[in-house]
C-alpha cells in the first residue's frame, strides 16, 4: 500500500510539472518577444529588395500630387477598387477608374496595385453589385458583426457557387484589360466573422475551398502581374491551438498554383497575428512574393485606429526590418495615414 501511494504522490508531482511547464511554454507566446531584435533599427532605411507601395484604400484622388511620386523608394499606389464600381450592371464592366489611375500613375514613372474589394467595414456599404443581392444568388453577402453584436460591415458569399462564377468573370475581364501592365493585383483578407447558424449553406470547410476557388481564378486571369491573396485569419479555427488546418492550407495552396500571400495588418506584439499571418510567414519556405500591409492605425501599433497621437515613437524603422528580416516579405504598402506618413514615413525612405 506504501508503495502505491509513492507511486501516485509521484504521478501527481510529474503531471502538475508539465502543466506548469506547458503554462510557460504556451506556444501562442512563441513569438511575442520576436520584434525586440529589431529595435536598434535606425532611419533612413536603406536600400533593399522590397518593393513599397502606398496604400490609399478609396481615396484615389489623393494620389493626384502627392508627395510620394517624388520619392524614388516609393514603387506605385496600392489602391481598392470594389466590385460594385466595376461591375454596374451583371456583364457590364467599367474599368474607366482603374484606367485612370493607372496612366496617372504611370506618368509619373510608378505602378498601380489592385486592391479588389468584395467586403466592406461599414454597415451602410455592401459593395458588391446590386444584382447579386438576389433570391438568385441568395442575397449575395452577408452581414460581419463585431463582438458586441453590432454590424460592421458586409462580406460577399464567397463560399456560393454562381457568386463565385461571377467574380472569376470579373477577374477574367480584369485580366484582359491589366494583366502585365499593371504591378499587381490582391484579393482582400479572409478573415470572416460568421457561423453556420448565420447561413445554413456555409460551413468553414466549404469556406477555406471557397477561397482556394478564387485564388486559382486569379492566377488564370493574371499570369503575368502579381498575385496576392490576403490571408490572415480563417473561422472555425484559432491558432496555435485549435489548429483545423484551413489558413495553412491557404498558404500551402498559394505556394502550389503561384499566388502570393498577404496581411492587411502589420502587428508585431498582437498575439492574434503573430499565430496567423506573422507564423505562417516566418515558419513557411516560399518562392512566391510575400506582403504585408501597414494600415490605419498600425503606425501606434493598433488597427483600424483614425486618432491622432502626436506623442509617439516613430516605429517604421522596426515594422520595416520586421517584414524584411522575420517574415521576408517582397512587397510592402504603406497606408496614407496621417500625420504619420508624412512624419515617419516620407523621412524614413528619404536620403539623408
Amino acid at each position: 500500500m506504501r508503495n502505491k501511494g509513492s507511486q501516485s504522490i509521484i504521478l501527481l508531482v510529474y503531471f502538475m510539472t508539465i502543466n506548469v511547464f506547458g503554462q510557460s511554454e504556451n506556444p501562442a507566446n512563441r513569438y511575442i518577444d520576436a520584434y525586440k531584435k529589431y529595435l536598434s533599427a535606425t532611419c533612413p532605411i536603406k536600400p533593399d529588395s522590397i518593393k513599397h507601395f502606398v496604400y490609399f484604400a478609396r481615396d484615389r484622388e489623393l494620389i493626384h500630387n502627392h508627395p510620394f511620386l517624388n520619392i524614388q523608394r516609393f514603387e506605385g499606389a496600392q489602391i481598392m477598387y470594389s466590385w460594385e464600381q466595376l461591375e454596374p450592371e451583371k456583364g457590364k464592366y467599367d474599368f474607366s477608374i482603374i484606367k485612370e489611375d493607372y496612366n496617372y500613375l504611370l506618368s509619373h514613372g510608378k505602378k498601380l496595385f489592385i486592391q479588389l474589394q468584395d467586403a466592406t467595414f461599414s454597415p451602410k456599404y455592401v459593395g458588391i453589385p446590386g444584382y447579386l443581392l438576389t433570391d438568385e444568388y441568395e442575397g449575395g453577402s452577408i452581414s460581419q458583426f463585431n463582438d458586441n453584436g453590432e454590424a460592421v460591415g458586409w462580406v460577399a458569399k464567397r463560399w456560393n457557387p454562381k457568386v463565385q462564377k461571377r467574380f472569376a468573370l470579373l477577374l477574367e475581364a480584369l485580366g484582359k484589360e491589366f494583366d502585365g501592365k499593371v504591378e499587381g493585383i490582391n484579393l482582400q483578407e479572409s478573415s470572416l466573422d460568421i457561423k453556420s447558424k448565420m447561413d445554413s449553406t456555409f460551413s468553414p470547410e466549404l469556406y477555406s475551398e471557397s477561397i482556394k476557388i478564387n485564388m486559382l481564378a486569379l492566377k488564370k486571369a493574371f499570369p503575368q502581374s502579381i498575385t496576392m491573396q490576403y490571408a490572415n485569419f480563417m473561422p472555425g479555427e484559432w491558432l496555435p491551438l485549435q489548429d483545423k488546418g484551413y489558413l495553412r492550407s491557404i498558404y500551402d495552396y498559394g505556394q502550389e498554383i503561384g499566388v502570393g500571400l498577404g496581411g492587411p495588418d502589420l502587428m508585431i506584439k498582437q498575439r492574434g497575428q503573430l499565430n496567423h499571418t506573422i507564423a505562417m510567414m516566418h515558419e513557411g519556405e516560399f518562392t512566391i512574393p510575400l506582403g504585408i500591409a501597414i494600415q490605419d492605425g498600425n503606425y501606434i501599433g493598433e488597427t483600424g485606429n483614425n486618432n491622432v497621437v502626436n506623442d509617439r515613437k516613430n516605429i517604421v524603422l522596426l515594422l520595416h526590418a520586421f517584414a524584411k528580416d522575420f517574415l521576408k516579405v517582397k512587397y510592402m504598402f504603406w497606408a496614407f495615414q496621417e500625420p504619420y506618413f508624412s512624419e515617419d514615413v516620407i523621412p524614413c525612405f528619404t536620403p539623408e
